[in-house]
């Protein structure tokens, strides 16, 4: 008895975020479903906030909503420790798993155990527009300071021309805003937890911060900076509309793309700004393809997740858009390209993501390893609050102090419910 196509059929869910290596990824999917007609992809694109909420919510709950998870370096280690994701113990030969960064593949182990796919890997650093700063005579040190971000950013600041000195992730989230606050955090000697995992917003480190980042977005940021994520500053930068942007290495490619760029030939790339503490001012990150314990569809969604990770998806995007858009930060091979390696972005990239140390993210001991987050299921909800008072202190709404304290009083709570102290 034969049984119809229809039931047959794999219906693959795929949560993901809005960022254009995924949009290119969902593009290329064609291909895939082409050769494996028996597979429908039904594809969720939000932005990162939305993404972390609903794909948070979903596997807390085993509702069953997807069968692929875009998460990151963050959720793997604490969803597969408790059991909620599908571990990678089968990865086939061709696959080449040692090609993959060995540290990204730590990031998204537990106990040896890979539980996610990295679909491309990041760090941070400074892009900036050198036209610009040949012709105010200032010269870009290897390693910044933000003492001199500032200088140069009020130098640069020309609002009247839509030219602003610097831009700055101001959007709420703790994958939003908190991602950049927190390498400076870090940089001017602040931590997130005690020895005893007691909460430290309050902190004078974390005020100076705090203080610093709200005067320098204020003054020479672009307008409505608490609606500016990752993607918006993005834009802004390629549009031509920013001195300086610090965030994602893997914005760089972007930068290249001539149909969406402005900056082609006049962006720049050095390190991530530091502050008193030259430790934590730039982050790790691989934003990663992992299976919920709860897919009725493990098998088909792991072989979707080889494909869009693997060497020859790779070479796809590299001819179909060109070496600088392919997803940067997973593996040796994509480094070995000598069409890919002479980018003026890619030696930087290796070298923020090899000197990013998640061990030693801080001034003060810490209990944790992890240079934006605290890689504990209580950290989404604190790191949300102090992004949220945070932003608030931006718009004016309270004081750098008042949203440090709320945000102190807010992870104390946290930190009590759930027994740590």
């Amino acid at each position: 008895m034969g049984t119809s196509a229809f039931a047959q059929e794999k219906r693959i869910t795929i949560a993901t975020v809005n960022n254009p290596d995924m949009i290119t990824m969902q593009r290329l999917s064609a291909e895939y479903t082409a050769a494996h007609p028996d597979v429908k992809l039904d594809w969720v694109v939000l932005p990162e906030n939305e993404l972390r909420a609903k794909v948070t919510t979903d596997i807390a709950t085993k509702a069953g909503a997807y069968d692929i998870l875009t998460i990151g370096t963050y959720e793997v280690p604490i969803w597969g420790k408790l059991g909620w994701l599908v571990p990678f113990d089968d990865v086939p030969a061709d696959y080449d798993i040692e090609d993959v960064f060995p540290l990204v593949r730590a990031g998204l182990s537990v106990d040896d155990k890979l539980y996610a796919m990295p679909f491309y890997g990041e760090s941070s650093f400074t892009m900036y527009r050198k036209d610009l700063f040949e012709a105010a005579g200032i010269q870009m040190p290897e390693q910044p300071t933000w003492e001199q971000v500032k200088e140069w950013a009020a130098k640069l600041h020309d609002p009247a021309n839509k030219q602003y000195g610097i831009c700055l992730r101001g959007l709420p989230g703790w994958g939003e805003n908190m991602a950049i606050i927190s390498t400076m955090g870090n940089t001017f000697g602040a931590r997130y937890f005690d020895e005893e995992w007691k909460p430290e917003l309050n902190s004078e480190e974390w005020k100076t911060a705090v203080g610093f980042y709200v005067d320098l977005v204020n003054n020479y940021g672009p307008p409505g900076v608490t609606g500016n994520g990752h993607l918006e500053n993005r834009t802004l930068f390629a549009g031509g509309n920013c001195a300086m942007w610090m965030d994602a290495t893997s914005a760089a490619g972007y930068m290249f793309n001539k149909d969406e760029s402005k900056v082609v030939d006049t962006v720049a790339f050095t390190n991530a700004p530091v502050g008193p503490v030259p430790k934590g001012n730039h982050w790790l990150w691989a934003w990663s393809l992992a299976i919920p314990a709860t897919s009725q569809n493990a098998e088909a969604a792991k072989d979707f997740i080889y494909w869009a990770t693997s060497k020859e998806y790779i070479q796809k995007v590299a001819a179909e858009n060109g070496w600088a858009a392919v997803p940067p930060g997973t593996r040796k091979s994509t480094y070995a390209e000598p069409e890919y390696i002479k980018l003026p972005f890619t030696q930087p990239t290796l070298d923020a993501m090899n000197t990013a140390d998640p061990t030693d993210p801080t001034a003060k001991p810490v209990p944790y390893v992890g240079i934006q987050y605290a890689p504990i299921p209580e950290f989404q909800a604190i790191g949300t609050e102090l992004g949220r008072a945070i932003a608030g202190a931006v718009a004016g709404q309270t004081t750098v102090e008042q949203a440090l304290d709320n945000a102190q009083a807010a992870a104390d709570r946290i930190m009590q419910e759930a027994g740590y102290y």
